[in-house]
Parts: structure tokens; sequence; C-alpha cells
């Protein structure tokens, strides 16, 4: 055995397989398009509270993906380990919205698809993935349900109120109803013909109706 023999070394051999402008221009993209998925999370946002620490690591989840993909296609033997060490990898975080999870595995497919050379692919699905979102999540406020509670003196007043929502909204249901002595509750699902809620105003005003709250209703719900 030489003395080269001895200080040859297969770890400094593997720091040539990936050149310095292919990371520099994969990690680039990839922070450009995690850059776009975070801008998406947060326009297309319809839960309660906003975390803006998920939307990073959203950004960061893709520049890693890609990160580890780069690393796998330059040697076929690493990629054998990754997959095991990956596979006993387990992740006990709740996920609390189910858009999220779309989200997540957007990330990780752009890292995947980017570091596996497919640049036009990444961003030509990235961008139709996000105007689907944007599309189909923010639509327009009225189309969803609301529902309102009304607090009556008694059946004549719930007759009138019911008469005058008819007339207001696009589709009135009751979901349910307490009757108490002196004291009528209802709870309706509604549909708006626009985005106008001045109607509440004029429903308090009617005689015998104590009181009427608007709530907007973001849970599942059919047509």
């Amino acid at each position: 055995m030489t003395l080269q023999d001895i200080f040859k070394s297969s770890f400094l051999e593997n720091v040539s397989s990936v050149s310095l402008l292919d990371m520099a221009i994969a990690l680039c993209l990839a922070f450009l398009l995690g850059l776009f998925i975070f801008f998406v999370y947060k326009k297309t946002f319809t839960g309660v509270m906003y975390s803006s620490s998920f939307g990073v690591t959203l950004m960061a989840l893709t520049m890693i993906t890609t990160l580890v993909i780069l690393a796998v296609t330059s040697n076929v033997v690493l990629s054998l380990g990754m997959v095991g060490a990956l596979s006993i990898v387990r992740f006990r975080t709740a996920i609390k919205e189910p858009l999220d999870i779309a989200f997540l595995f957007w990330a990780i497919a752009a890292g995947i698809v980017l570091a596996a050379g497919f640049i036009p692919l990444a961003v030509a699905g990235s961008g139709a993935i996000g105007a689907a979102l944007l599309a189909f999540v923010n639509r327009k406020s009225h189309v969803n349900p609301y529902i309102l509670v009304v607090q009556c003196d008694g059946q004549g007043s719930e007759n009138a109120a019911r008469a005058f929502l008819e007339g207001k909204t696009e589709r009135c249901n009751v979901k349910s109803k307490t009757a108490r002595r002196g004291e009528v509750e209802l709870n309706l699902e509604i549909r708006l013909k626009d985005d106008n809620t001045d109607f509440i105003n004029k429903l308090s005003d009617i005689a015998g109706v104590r009181s009427a709250a608007l709530v907007s209703y973001n849970g599942e719900y059919m047509g």
C-alpha cells in the first residue's frame, strides 16, 4: 500500500460529484418555488389562526428536499442508504387543516422534481397548482353558508322574521329551534344573495325580535 492509497478517501472524492453551479441554481430555484408556495398558502388560508411558521416550513421543506435529492441522484449507493435512513423517521405533529397536507406534498414534490432536473415541469406544475388553489379556495364570501341566531318573543315575531329572511336571502333553513316561556331561539343556515349584510340591522328592528347574530360558517357542507 502506497502513501497515496493511505490518504485516499472516498468521502473527498464525492466533493466534486455535484458542481457548485448546479447546487446554486437548484437551491435558488427551490427558494423561489418555496416562496411561491408560501405566498399561495398565505392567500388561501381559511383557518382560525394563521401560522407564519408553517409557511416558512413549506419554503424550507422545498429547499431541504432539493438538497437531499441532489445527493441521492449523484450516488446510487447513497440513495439506497438514504431510503433506509429516512424510513425510520416518524413525525407526530398533528395537521389541523386538511388543505395543509396538500401544501406539504406540494413542497416535497416541487423539491424532488426540481432536483431531478425537470425545471420546466417544476415551474409550470407549481404555477398550475397555485392558480387552481387561488381559484377554488378564494371563492366569493356570499357563496359560503352563514349561521344566523335569532331570538324572538313568540310565534308571531318568529313568522315575521322568517318571512323577512326568505325575501332577503337565497336560502334559509332551520337547523335548530329552542322554545322557552316568552322566548324562541332559532338557528338558521342561510345563503346570501350578495356580500351585503345590512339586512341584519333591519331584522333586529322587527317587532318582537330581541337580537340577531350572523356568524360565518367554515365547516363542511353539502351544496
